[in-house]
């Protein structure tokens, strides 16, 4: 088991993806995990939920602070880095913000890892950091380049860096999905911002094996990419609905759908790969991988040539209302 006696730091562990992980990296009987986060409430209810693990250790500090990350780092074998500002309109509101947790959090990452001679690290990205209209997305871009960049200059050896970028996860915190049941139940109204929009939508199941997946299979300075659904707002919004009013036994003519209009940086469709970066991309069966300019490719067992094309939740055939139903009920979101 590749976890097996190792020490794993997860960075932003009290989030969604850090909790996932936690639980899957348990299963293969690492010494200990280190949590590292700046909340302590969450920390405490993840400390209760957790009470009969005795192998995870709980640290306070900000992704911000070097000296924080630098001492959660001694002695470990692995981290992921999963701590960011992630909500479009708080980064839109607060740049400045936006920039230190995003940026600077993970160059003092990268600087921490390689002085503590850590083995590998990977970075959870979005797929909003490609052709970025909004703060938050320019923020991962740049941290994509850090961890791009630092695959050139280390020289041989030494820490391996790679990320990974997500779409949507379904029933993350600030997921759409319980927000629309909360409004039908309470209001009987649903406020969208516009029903044409399409997004890319992955399972939390999805999201943590891809990243544990990338953290085993990089070799340096790569970004993986899920294969992932494309879901159109208005087949989401439809089985949310109509399967909130079954279960509730409300009448499904009776709610209200209301637009309001993209907010500021918002986009109708996601790109997870470009034009430029499919040329030089391998495609896997579950997965494309964006290699850094300095890997031989033929390092990659069962890759093959990606096809030249923008990967685009605009372009891609999107899942049927069924199939979205499917895919809900299965990760019991409804």
């Amino acid at each position: 088991m590749f976890f097996e006696n190792k020490k794993v730091l997860i960075i932003g562990g009290t989030g969604t993806i850090g909790k996932s992980l936690i639980s899957n990296i348990l299963k293969e009987n690492p010494k200990f995990i280190k949590v590292l986060s700046r909340d302590e409430y969450k920390q405490f209810l993840l400390k209760n939920e957790m009470m009969d693990c005795h192998n995870l250790k709980y640290l306070i500090g900000d992704v911000r602070n070097y000296d924080s990350v630098y001492s959660a780092m001694k002695g470990i074998d692995y981290v992921f880095h999963t701590a960011a500002m992630k909500h479009v309109s708080s980064c839109e509101n607060n740049p400045y913000e936006a920039t230190l947790t995003n940026i600077t959090g993970t160059n003092n990452v990268i600087k921490a890892a390689i002085s503590q001679k850590v083995k590998k690290v990977v970075f959870t990205s979005s797929d909003k950091a490609i052709s970025p209209t909004n703060t938050y997305g320019a923020t991962k871009l740049i941290a994509e380049r850090l961890i791009t960049s630092i695959d050139h200059s280390k020289g041989n050896g030494g820490t391996v860096f790679s990320s990974v970028r997500f779409g949507n996860i379904m029933g993350s915190r600030g997921s759409v999905i319980p927000l629309f049941k909360k409004q039908i139940v309470n209001n009987k109204r649903i406020t969208v911002t516009n029903l044409e929009m399409s997004r890319f939508m992955m399972t939390l199941t999805q999201a943590t094996n891809l990243t544990i997946k990338a953290l085993k299979e990089s070799k340096g300075g790569e970004t993986f990419v899920l294969k992932m659904p494309v879901i159109r707002l208005k087949d989401l919004l439809s089985v949310v609905m109509e399967e909130t009013c079954k279960e509730y036994q409300l009448d499904y003519g009776e709610i209200q759908i209301q637009e309001i209009g993209l907010r500021p940086g918002e986009k109708m469709y996601e790109e997870l790969m470009t034009l430029d970066e499919s040329t030089s991309s391998l495609e896997f069966t579950d997965m494309f991988m964006i290699p850094s300019n300095l890997r031989n490719l033929d390092l990659y067992e069962g890759a093959r040539k990606a096809p030249k094309q923008t990967y685009s939740s605009e372009n891609q055939k999107s899942l049927s209302k069924e199939e979205v139903r499917q895919l809900l009920k299965s990760e019991g979101l409804i």
